[in-house]
């Protein structure tokens, strides 16, 4: 069992596909480890430390900076299949044969394009706020939504206040909750992370743009994403729109559905505990058939 924490653990590098990857390792040792695909302009301090942690109890986890993010040196590419390149140079530099895969938004853009390329890296697959491709199409939201121009095209004092409006609602208790985050979100004071440069978020919004985009029936790919997936939404996701997810979940042979209340973009922050327990029920489980659960919450 490892001693570290997310707020204690050491940067490490790994060269891998001619990039210098940034990276933090740690959690009990067993079969496989969990390995995280960041949000929007995220960095390895963006992570939740409380839902990190919880994870590592049982596994190892496994954050990191993928090509030109922060850290890690390179270029950000304009597509997520460049990232997703990127991201099994890393897995490969690592020496790992297979892996659990997590992906957060644009990370989960990411993982599920790692999924189609490398079908045995990957045994299992969690999918939080994200979209699959041509999630534009036929719907009128475009590929940013209006919401999600807005909110980061405002200004904040103090800066991390930006995430209480991206991740939470504007309701009393998701934003005492937003609070409690932030918290966590800063608890790391020693070693953080360095920030994004300012060709960071223009190439994400390249990729975005391009998976919203991609010729073809919409949803046709899903269908070769055949690893027990759990998909994860707030009810209230405006950053990207909850209907996504269950596109993803009727669309994929072996998906099942979280739906949190009273949660925006950040539902599994809001409620990490109970993420921490499902996310572990799922990948401890041996077999599964496809459901759907709501989450209620008592008020």
């Amino acid at each position: 069992m490892s001693t570290y924490t997310a707020t204690t653990v050491p940067t490490q590098f790994v060269e891998a596909n001619g990039i210098r990857f940034a990276y933090r390792r740690w959690g009990k040792r067993g079969d496989l480890p969990l390995v995280f695909n960041q949000h929007f302009t995220g960095n390895l301090d963006n992570w939740d430390p409380a839902l990190l942690d919880g994870l590592a109890k049982d596994r190892e986890v496994i954050i990191f900076n993928n090509a030109g993010v922060a850290s890690s040196t390179g270029e950000v590419p304009t597509t997520f299949a460049g990232m997703a390149n990127n991201a099994e140079a890393f897995i490969d530099g690592l020496g790992l044969r297979k892996v659990d895969l997590l992906g957060f938004s644009i990370g989960g853009m990411v993982a599920q394009q790692i999924t189609l390329d490398r079908s045995e890296l990957v045994r299992k697959l969690i999918l939080v706020g994200t979209a699959p491709r041509n999630h534009a199409a036929g719907n009128g939201q475009g590929h940013i939504t209006p919401e999600t121009a807005a909110i980061f095209g405002a200004n904040y004092d103090p800066p991390e206040n930006l995430w209480l409006k991206v991740f939470f609602t504007d309701s009393p208790k998701s934003q005492a909750a937003g609070r409690e985050f932030l918290k966590r979100y800063l608890s790391r004071t020693e070693n953080r992370d360095v920030s994004i440069n300012e060709k960071v978020a223009p190439a994400q919004i390249a990729a975005v743009g391009q998976w919203g985009a991609q010729p073809g029936e919409r949803f046709a790919y899903l269908k070769n994403i055949k690893q027990p997936t759990l998909v994860v939404s707030g009810n209230h996701d405006v950053i990207v729109y909850t209907v996504n997810s269950l596109y993803l979940v009727q669309n994929m042979p072996n998906a099942k559905l979280i739906l949190y209340p009273d949660a925006n973009h950040g539902s599994w922050y809001e409620y990490h505990e109970d993420f921490v327990f499902e996310t572990n029920r799922f990948l401890n489980e041996s077999d599964r058939t496809a459901t759907v659960t709501t989450i209620s919450a008592a008020d």
